[in-house]
């Protein structure tokens, strides 16, 4: 069973490096259509698919499972490594605030002297996957075996996080390679808490959540029971415990209903609605990084960029264990999608394309 929800919030976003097509009209009616048959082909016990464009919200939600004791649109999802998002905007904001460069080295920030002779990895490095740190600190898997598919990550805490990274000896150059790194991000957190003498998830509420009013949204699992969505095994049966991303918090542990997911999606569209933010939230539409053939893969501080034919479309994806998300927007049709659901695809993942196609749809 689907159900389908319209609202909209006041007035129609108007990003600055693409306008918006001047008529909101184009594919509203076969909309909820659409975006039921992404319901559908989620094949997940709970799956939402939040679509906003030109300030109009479409949310349908369904699922496989028996319908939860809250409404699934109103359940917080765990979005995995789309948490970067979060993360990228949050050091933009620093940076934009004057409160950090970028350029600081993350070993001195964590306490460590950085060894003569060798280019230091820096925030920028870190936050860009280019600081040449491995996905996982190498002796993260046999600590994480035992947990392997309940609690991998949270047998892995801060302290050993940091102290990894101290340790590490880059095969390259930092900033000369690019390796996508949830030890990088997590490095990041840990290194903006030394740096601003806040912890990730504090600087987090203070300076992202709350301007942007995100209620709903908190790196961390509910205190009361029913307020987050429950995860499930690839094959969509078989409940799995909340994710604890242990010293990975800043790559991967927000969680956030679909409503605060739209919202923080609609600020990219308008950056001038949330004033403090405004300048973070223009930079991370910027390119700070081209890699591959031709230059084909773009990176901002904070997400994917792809070309279409009315511009650029940005987007980040996630997994938990036993969830999944996908976060994008295009400001030349001021259209944002936030998907979620509760199971995890290990292989010709139908959620993610199906998420992006509708997205890229305009």
């Amino acid at each position: 069973m689907t159900t389908v929800h319209r609202t909209s919030w006041p007035g129609p976003p108007t990003g600055r490096e693409d306008e918006p097509s001047p008529n909101p009209g184009d594919g509203e009616a076969g909309r909820p259509e659409r975006l039921a048959e992404a319901v559908a082909a989620a094949d997940a016990p709970d799956a939402v698919f939040a679509l906003s464009r030109l300030g109009r919200r479409t949310i349908v939600t369904g699922g496989t499972g028996a319908p939860p004791g809250r409404p699934r649109d109103r359940l917080r999802y765990e979005i995995g490594s789309a948490t970067k998002a979060y993360t990228g905007l949050l050091l933009a904001h620093l940076v934009d605030s004057g409160l950090l460069t970028g350029g600081e080295p993350a070993a001195a920030l964590l306490g460590a002297h950085h060894p003569p002779g060798r280019t230091p990895v820096t925030l920028a490095h870190l936050v860009t996957h280019t600081a040449g740190l491995p996905a996982l600190p190498a002796d993260f898997y046999p600590r994480a075996l035992p947990a392997w598919r309940t609690n991998p990550y949270g047998r892995y805490p801060d302290a050993r996080v940091v102290d990894a990274f101290l340790r590490h000896r880059p095969r390259h150059r930092p900033g000369t390679r690019w390796r996508y790194s949830n030890f990088g991000v997590a490095v990041l957190g840990h290194a903006l808490g030394a740096a601003t003498g806040t912890d990730w998830q504090d600087l987090l509420a203070e300076h992202l959540l709350t301007p942007l009013a995100l209620h709903d949204t908190a790196p961390r699992p509910a205190d009361r029971d029913g307020f987050d969505a429950v995860g499930h095994g690839k094959d969509g049966t078989g409940t799995l415990p909340a994710f604890d991303a242990g010293g990975f918090r800043a790559a991967g542990a927000v969680r956030a209903t679909p409503h605060d997911l739209l919202t923080f999606l609609e600020a990219h569209l308008d950056p001038d609605r949330c004033p403090p933010l405004a300048g973070a939230l223009r930079a991370v539409r910027t390119p700070v990084l081209r890699r591959g053939f031709g230059h084909r893969h773009v990176h901002t501080v904070a997400w994917f960029r792809h070309p279409t034919d009315g511009g650029p479309l940005y987007f980040h994806s996630g997994a938990t264990l036993g969830q999944q998300a996908f976060l994008g927007f295009r400001p030349d049709t001021g259209t944002a999608l936030a998907a979620v659901c509760t199971r995890r695809f290990r292989s010709g993942d139908p959620f993610v394309s199906t998420a992006y196609a509708l997205l890229a749809e305009g």
